[in-house]
């Protein structure tokens, strides 16, 4: 099925390289915006990458979601402040680093059910958004963990709660409302799409 991008910007040879170029750029610099749009936490912070990521995945494609995030995350080693705590290879080894890999993970996979027509009515938008907030969230726990047993002292066992009450449990709500609204903004979005 053609995502949003590709029904609203239709491109072919030369002119679509230029489209996925320009849709790159967009993409990454929204994750940078969505970045700065935060609550200061501890270990990580409450962002609006979440949100951003579901809607570029939804809007992309898997394909060109996954370029956008590769990019975003460049930018990001390359030294650029594009995360919510500034940039760098340190900072992308630090409490952080496991949702930036979710983000990843998340718009391949969300960009995959979009593709299929996960993207075209609330519930399966809905559903999808959930799966992608899920794998971010875990990502976010795998990488969280160790670090915490590491600078803690304390075996894995032991730093996985302490790891969920950290970098998980106080983002529940929020993922659930930015799930939420990305499950309304796509499917309006097709509606709107519809009647150009």
């Amino acid at each position: 099925m053609p995502t949003l991008a590709n029904t609203l910007w239709r491109a072919e040879g030369q002119s679509r390289w230029v489209r996925n170029a320009i849709l790159v750029v967009a993409g990454s610099a929204l994750m940078a915006i969505a970045a700065k749009i935060n609550v200061p936490m501890v270990p990580v912070p409450m962002t609006m990458q979440t949100f951003a990521v579901l809607v570029i995945a939804m809007a992309y494609g898997w394909r060109l979601a996954g370029a956008t995030l590769l990019a975003y995350l460049a930018e990001g080693a390359a030294g650029l402040p594009v995360f919510a705590g500034g940039g760098g290879v340190a900072y992308m080894m630090g409490p952080t680093g496991g949702y930036l890999v979710g983000f990843f993970v998340a718009a391949v996979l969300v960009g995959f059910l979009a593709e299929r027509g996960w993207d075209r009515g609330p519930i399966r938008t809905f559903a999808a958004n959930a799966m992608g907030t899920v794998t971010i969230f875990g990502f976010g726990l795998l990488w969280l963990t160790p670090l915490i047993a590491g600078s803690k002292g304390i075996s894995l066992s032991d730093a996985l709660p302490v790891a969920y009450a950290a970098g998980v449990a106080p983002f529940i709500v929020g993922g659930l409302v930015k799930t939420a609204l990305a499950a309304v903004v796509l499917p309006t979005a097709w509606k709107l799409a519809a009647k150009r």
